[in-house]
């Protein structure tokens, strides 16, 4: 059968300028596919391609259905669109496999497929769907729906699916920060008014409640982008103002709530060559607090604390030279035996010290520690001596709240020739049978 046989619609529907340009288009992309290697897309997974990128073609997901019951009528799971692939069920079978959808609301849906280009209809003289068989039971003429368009299409259809994909993606990563920013600023501004805080909490919570509110998966990505860098420019005013309240006494304090002491006497003298004053490694304890939004303030008093001193030792613009170790070097099997875990994010282990740097840029990441506090820390330590510190972070990342701001109050230590990683090493080799029981 031809393409040219069974054009034009039976009964009172007439042709249209679309229906006879999609049967041209047809036509033409099934000559091009002759003379070019045959590509048979497999047809449920087009279909899901089509699910995806339904939006681009104006089809509703009761029409994909539609055309998910016409592809099961198709025998063969690849679409060969090298030939008209006609498919002819009945009105009640049709019913049937779209779940009971009502004959006029089917009839509405295959207009809809119809009118997007990814089926033809092949109307009978009388317009039932049939086909005629010959002596030899083959197929002569069949009547109903070609399907082939959907397998011509098959590259476009991908195409779209995937930028589909990529706008959902997009829109899902805009929306999570906006969820993020709403957050923290609400909180920032909550324990801004709750600790009586000198600042403008007025007009920041009108600021906050102009940009508030549902954020709908719905809405294009230009105003979740525009509202995102609305939040971006608020939260750092907001912050700002929070810091600028606080005292000396409050910095110190909050600073001293990072600390916990570890007991390390006795050290290997051929290991100690570090300038440090004071063998103590920094550990981020659970203050023992009375209700639950208590410790919410005093966990952002901490970290907004700490953020303060950062962004006062490293200020944007600056740079500082990185260092290989800022200390002798250790060896690196006393690295690992201390900590042994990090061993673990390396394909095929760690051999060397760029091994055991990779590693601890994965680490970092899996940590929470954002990258300005990673960069702070191999600047002031020394590339060696951070990724060894983000070692032994990892060991004790169970009993560590907050990995950036322990290693940013390290760093802060390096800074200040407070911080060695040689007692940390010696500590946690002393406590690797109790770690292992």
């Amino acid at each position: 059968m031809t393409d040219r046989f069974a054009t034009t619609p039976f009964g009172g529907r007439s042709l249209s300028h679309a229906m006879f340009a999609v049967q041209e288009k047809t036509a033409r992309a099934r000559e091009k596919l002759a003379e070019a290697t045959a590509n048979h897309p497999e047809k449920w997974t087009l279909l899901r391609s089509l699910t995806v990128a339904r939006a681009a073609f104006f089809l509703s997901d009761r029409a994909i259905a539609v055309l998910e019951a016409l592809l099961s009528f198709h025998p063969e799971t690849a679409l060969d669109g090298s030939a008209p692939l006609i498919v002819f069920p009945s009105n009640a079978e049709l019913s049937m496999r779209t779940r009971g959808m009502s004959p006029a609301t089917i009839r509405r849906h295959l207009a809809s497929l119809v009118e997007a280009g990814l089926i033809i209809r092949r109307d009978s003289p009388n317009g039932k769907r049939y086909a005629r068989r010959g002596d030899t039971g083959e197929i002569e003429h069949a009547f109903g729906f070609d399907i082939s368009p959907l397998a011509l299409r098959s590259d476009e259809i991908e195409a779209q699916a995937a930028e589909a994909r990529n706008l959902a993606r997009a829109i899902h990563r805009v929306r999570s920060e906006i969820t993020i920013h709403l957050r923290d600023i609400s909180k920032t501004i909550a324990a801004g008014l709750s600790e009586g805080r000198t600042g403008n909490w007025a007009q920041y919570a009108n600021e906050l409640a102009a940009l508030s509110g549902r954020v709908s998966r719905h809405l294009p990505l230009e105003t979740l982008k525009g509202r995102c860098d609305a939040l971006a420019e608020l939260r750092p005013r907001v912050e700002k103002a929070y810091l600028a309240s606080l005292s000396e006494e409050e910095m110190s304090a909050s600073e001293s709530s990072f600390e916990r002491h570890i007991q390390n006497s006795d050290l290997d003298h051929h290991l100690e060559k570090s300038k440090e004053t004071t063998n103590e490694l920094v550990q981020v304890p659970r203050p023992e607090l009375g209700s639950g939004k208590a410790a919410a303030l005093l966990n952002l008093r901490k970290q907004l604390a700490t953020a303060r001193r950062s962004q006062s030792h490293v200020r944007p613009g600056d740079s500082k030279p990185v260092q290989e170790s800022a200390a002798t070097p250790v060896p690196l099997t006393a690295v690992l035996d201390a900590c042994p875990q990090i061993s673990d994010y390396v394909r095929g282990g760690i051999s060397d010290w760029r091994d055991l740097m990779q590693a601890a840029g994965v680490v970092r990441s899996m940590l929470g520690v954002s990258p300005d506090a990673w960069d702070r820390a191999k600047a002031t330590m020394g590339d060696v001596d951070a990724a060894i510190t983000v070692a032994a972070i990892l060991e004790r990342a169970g009993t560590i709240r907050s990995p950036g701001g322990y290693l940013r109050a390290l760093t802060d230590r390096a800074q200040d020739g407070l911080y060695s990683v040689l007692p940390v090493l010696k500590a946690l080799r002393e406590e690797a049978p109790a770690r292992l029981e």
